[in-house]
């Protein structure tokens, strides 16, 4: 067999927020490397389109670095890597004002001056947002930005299947085009994976299906560790039913959340300030890991309403006012509207905690490189650290930027520097087509439905993987991923055509999230102490002396990972008491 080959200097799996971004860095440190990016979805259907709240950097003159950087590691409890979060913040406004030059309409005051609004978890106003779709005006400002630059050339519609390493190093990937069926290899000097999270582990997520964990399952499967996996955000105001998210904006702007009897329950719980109660202007707005944690307190009471999709509460818009709605929270509007019949003018919204971000990733320095030689990360597909246990509302948007152009430079730097490719390669995509064929394409003997396994799945990890973990819930979350994993083995597949068979990417987005899951449940089970978005009823203090550390999952072949430590990164700010609003 003669493989269908491509060849460049830089491949960048993924084209949302950091791949576009990553591409562009590539380009204006030198015109001349070749930048392939490839994405199973057209780049404008990229994740990062949805985000609609905002995106930090410091830029009031009663904000500083300092304070970012205390809030962003005070509300990841203490695991974010210091040396990153100062990074972050320093870099965080020249990203955001080099957006704006390439065209992002942010949000204005009447004087001109940008306007930033607050979010969870932060002391000050350093918010920007375009209305409630800065995700959407981020994505086309990235997208035709990097439309100028000829030296980029786009895999639209392809999924990558493997990566190709040989020699100790990266050296591009293979991948089907989901158009043709065809399957090539794209070699590469060096690989930027920016896929997303992998939120689809869990049936009620903000996430979209196309967040399946591809890059982490990639780089897990070629020997690069997947770090602080744990970590999982849920987001305190989801519509019921389909997971669609109501931004924190809505809360920034003043929104409540209301128990059964409308009253707001969150000043009776312990948000992370130091006085007894929150004060109520600002509870609604403390770290989305304690607002989901509150919830289920409220549920165990008796106080949360319910409903056919499950029990929930009240975000009450209505003493904003339709002028405040319709010009800062419009999309919220709309959704409402489109997915509820709700109209949050006139009437309250049914909220309940989904599952939003994955803090973990995989493992990468401040430079986005992994540990395999060849290899970047960047976006949520990545763990850098600066999130910690639990990530600031609007921290995600900045770091797709700050960390993208990073990963970008770095990868640019390590292809320069290489002569040419492995004589292998070829052999290693003949292998990864002789099973991409064996194991789906050609398979005649399969009995299971990706469905079936995926639903158990699913049912295995909000039953068992959710806000609230103990060892008995761990230990039966991993026997079920383990039986999910035995059965996908002899998965069959109904459709044998090439052209658009989604049912064969279905398949393959499945393997990836049985091994992300994989990966949560272990170091889940292992960290023995609650952190952040990680909370063990069966271990309820945070204990800095045995896990101040992260997690390293590494897989194994017919076995469950490998859970490894290694320190946190520690600058200037020691472990503390966390606190939100001080």
């Amino acid at each position: 067999m003669n493989p269908t080959s491509y060849e460049c200097d830089i491949l960048i799996i993924g084209a949302g927020g950091a791949g576009l971004r990553a591409a562009i860095a590539v380009a204006e440190i030198n015109s001349n490397l070749k930048i392939g990016v490839i994405s199973k979805v057209y780049p404008m259907r990229s994740h990062t389109v949805s985000a609609e709240g905002g995106a930090a950097a410091v830029i009031k003159d009663d904000d500083s670095f300092e304070d970012h950087a205390y809030d962003t590691i005070s509300g990841g409890d203490w695991l974010c890597d210091q040396d990153a979060v100062e990074i972050f913040v320093s870099e965080a406004p020249k990203e955001m004002i080099r957006i704006e030059h390439w065209g992002c309409p942010w949000s204005r005051q009447e004087d001109g001056k940008v306007t930033v609004r607050p979010f969870g978890g932060m002391k000050k106003q350093r918010t920007w947002f375009a209305a409630d779709k800065t995700g959407f005006h981020m994505l086309h400002t990235l997208f035709q930005t990097s439309l100028k630059y000829d030296s980029v050339q786009r895999f639209d519609e392809w999924f990558v299947t493997s990566l190709l390493v040989d020699e100790g190093r990266c050296q591009g990937a293979v991948a089907v085009e989901i158009a043709t069926g065809k399957i090539a290899a794209i070699k590469a000097r060096s690989v930027i994976i920016c896929t997303g999270g992998a939120g689809k582990i869990f049936p009620f997520t903000t996430n979209a299906k196309i967040k399946t964990g591809d890059g982490m399952a990639l780089a897990y499967r070629a020997g690069v560790p997947l770090k602080d996996m744990e970590f999982v955000q849920y987001h305190p105001t989801g519509l019921p039913f389909t997971g669609i998210l109501i931004t924190e904006a809505s809360r920034s702007e003043g929104g409540h959340l209301l128990n059964k009897d409308g009253y707001r329950y969150l000043q009776d719980y312990d948000l992370g300030k130091p006085e007894p109660k929150p004060v109520l202007l600002s509870m609604e707005l403390g770290p989305r890991d304690r607002l989901s944690q509150a919830f289920v307190k409220e549920q165990e009471k008796g106080l949360t309403l319910e409903g056919p999709y499950g029990n929930y509460v009240h975000l009450d818009l209505r003493h904003l006012g339709e002028k405040i709605i319709n010009e800062k929270l419009p999309f919220v509007r709309e959704l409402c509207l489109k997915y509820e019949n709700i109209d949050p003018i006139k009437e309250m919204i049914p909220v309940r905690p989904v599952v939003h971000y994955m803090m973990g990733g995989i493992d990468t320095d401040i430079h986005g490189a992994t540990p395999l030689p060849g290899l970047f990360a960047a976006g949520e597909c990545a763990c850098v650290s600066i999130n910690g246990a639990n990530r600031l509302g609007s921290n995600s948007l900045t770091e797709l930027l700050v960390f993208g152009a990073r990963a970008g430079e770095a990868a640019a730097k390590f292809a320069s520097a290489q002569n040419g490719f492995s004589s292998e390669l070829d052999s290693i995509y003949r292998d990864e087509v002789k099973r991409l064929n064996e194991h789906f394409l050609k398979k005649t003997d399969g009995t299971e439905k990706i469905a079936d396994i995926r639903m158990a799945m699913h049912k295995s990890m909000e039953e068992c993987v959710g806000i609230y973990r103990t060892e008995t819930s761990l230990l039966n979350a991993q026997k079920e991923i383990q039986t999910q994993k035995d059965r996908f083995k002899n998965v069959k597949l109904s459709d044998s055509s090439s052209t658009f068979n989604t049912e064969f990417i279905d398949a393959l987005e499945l393997s990836c999230l049985l091994d992300v899951a994989e990966s949560v449940i272990q170091s889940a089970l292992q960290r023995k102490e609650s952190r952040g978005s990680h909370q063990r009823s069966d271990f309820t203090e945070r204990d800095d002396e045995q896990y101040l550390s992260h997690s390293l999952a590494f897989q194994k072949e017919n076995d469950f990972p490998d859970i490894k430590y290694k320190p946190v990164t520690i600058t200037k700010w020691p472990p503390g008491e966390r606190v939100y609003g001080r």
